[in-house]
């Protein structure tokens, strides 16, 4: 029986062959689709726990983007179980990185989290222009869409995104991450929500859909 502690607490100490361990004797037991889901919530337990750990300083950015890379691997041991189905998609985010900005580590660790949430992800990538957001919007229908940046010019180009997509008559929630985001920012550029931290995004955009 799989111990969900123990599997958060080794997600949270970074231990890639603890967790591997544990889930691939886990899914070698032929696990239920909920007894998956509990795992891959103890998963994103432990991606928490490394959240709170980045925000005290004992963590750094590196420690960020090999947890995100750990749980995506976490995932695909689970996706057999999981029941791939697309009844389980929670709903689809169109994510990139505003045009002027070419940083995605943040973008990257939200985009693994939503995944593990049961997201449908597009990632349009870095330095995306205000038009591509628009075009893969009325591509794709998607119920949310992330925007992220980490230099202060972000907030102008996510300001232009945003005008674009309301022109566009798009309608999907609009969140907004990265370092530069405030509460002042986010009405600035309009967007319904924004955040500083991968995995209280996720929990937004679980609210919405």
């Amino acid at each position: 029986m799989l111990d969900l502690k123990v599997l958060t607490q080794a997600v949270g100490d970074l231990e890639e062959e603890e967790v591997m361990d544990l889930l691939n004797d886990f899914v070698a037991t032929n696990p239920t689709e909920a007894e998956a889901q509990e795992a891959v919530a103890a998963c994103q337990g432990g991606m928490a726990l490394v959240g709170d750990l980045f925000e005290k300083g004992e963590y750094f950015v590196g420690d960020l983007i090999f947890a995100g890379e750990l749980l995506t691997e976490a995932i695909n041991v689970l996706k057999p179980v999981l029941g791939g189905d697309d009844s389980t998609v929670a709903g689809t985010i169109v994510i990139g990185t505003v045009h002027g900005d070419l940083h995605d580590i943040g973008k990257n660790i939200f985009k693994s989290m939503s995944e593990a949430a049961g997201f449908e992800v597009i990632d349009l990538g870095i330095d995306v222009a205000p038009e591509i957001f628009v075009e893969k919007a009325k591509e794709c229908q998607p119920a949310i869409i992330g925007m992220s940046g980490v230099l202060t010019l972000a907030i102008d180009s996510m300001k232009e995104t945003v005008d674009a997509l309301k022109a566009a008559g798009i309608d999907a929630k609009i969140i907004i991450g990265g370092n530069p985001v405030t509460k002042e920012s986010c009405e600035y550029v309009g967007a319904d929500q924004f955040t500083t931290n991968a995995a209280e995004g996720v929990k937004i955009c679980q609210g919405w859909v």
